[in-house]
């Protein structure tokens, strides 16, 4: 079954960032949040992959801001310049997707700290940067938005997801700290939380033999993996007044994976 795309007309002419934009699923809420009538932010530290996909975002669109940044979540400077100068084209900032992410999958006794270390540097130490950053201009206006993604993976756990799970329970319980902490401000935080989807990558690596998107959608309830729109939709609803009373949560979208507590692990 195929539905239209949700809209919520509040979120027309909003300025709205979102990091790990050039591909997955950032770029899929990116799209979403340009259709929507947004103002659009793309970062993202491949500015290549940025250049090449912001045309498609932009056509039809003259009215729109859609701008990109080429910058590394964990670069504080980087990020508060690329905030600052998209505030001074849009006049605001409604809303901050903290979405780029790695995943360091490996046996816990095999994973190297260099890995370990990325992963707490793109997946926590850059969503606090990106959080706080968009916090400091959000709480000298109107209040806003923040958005992390966290995953299924930071509300259970998996083999060889050592750096991958520990970072993304870390988000989740960060996210609801700043809940907490910004609600004065009129900011609302909520955490994403995506089961598997049906990603470019997870097309990949499904076609290398390295996972088993069948075996995925037998152990999912729902009997099939995310897609990016599930995903994009979840987040302009968190971030549309619709939900003004939503925060501090860790919103799970994964077809049932977490609740089914009698299924076999997929491997």
């Amino acid at each position: 079954m195929t539905t239209e795309p949700a809209i919520y007309p509040d979120l027309r002419g909003r300025s709205v960032c979102v990091t790990g934009a050039a591909r997955g699923l950032g770029l899929a809420m990116a799209e979403a949040y340009a259709r929507a009538g947004c103002h659009v932010l793309l970062m993202d530290i491949d500015g290549d992959e940025l250049d090449r996909v912001r045309p498609g975002l932009a056509a039809g669109r003259p009215d729109r801001v859609i701008a990109t940044a080429a910058a590394p979540v964990s670069d504080e400077d980087a990020v508060t310049a690329a905030l600052t100068g998209f505030v001074a084209r849009t006049g605001e900032l409604s809303v901050m997707v903290c979405n780029a992410g790695v995943s360091a999958n490996a046996p816990s006794l095999d994973l190297g700290l260099d890995r370990w270390n990325t992963a707490l540097d793109v997946n926590l130490t850059g969503v606090f940067v990106c959080a706080r950053a968009a916090a400091r201009i959000m709480r000298e206006g109107d209040g806003g938005v923040v958005l992390t993604t966290s995953s299924m993976y930071g509300v259970t756990a998996g083999p060889e997801r050592a750096a991958y799970c520990a970072t993304k329970s870390a988000v989740a319980a960060l996210t609801r700290v700043l809940a907490v902490e910004w609600a004065p401000f009129g900011i609302r935080a909520n955490a994403l939380a995506p089961g598997y989807v049906e990603t470019d990558l997870v097309a990949q690596l499904s076609a290398e033999g390295r996972l088993d998107t069948e075996a995925l959608r037998r152990r999912t309830p729902r009997g099939r993996l995310g897609s990016p729109g599930d995903i994009a939709q979840l987040a302009l609803f968190l971030s549309s007044e619709v939900s003004a009373n939503i925060t501090g949560q860790v919103v799970v979208s994964d077809g049932g994976w977490t609740a089914d507590g009698y299924a076999v692990a997929a491997g």
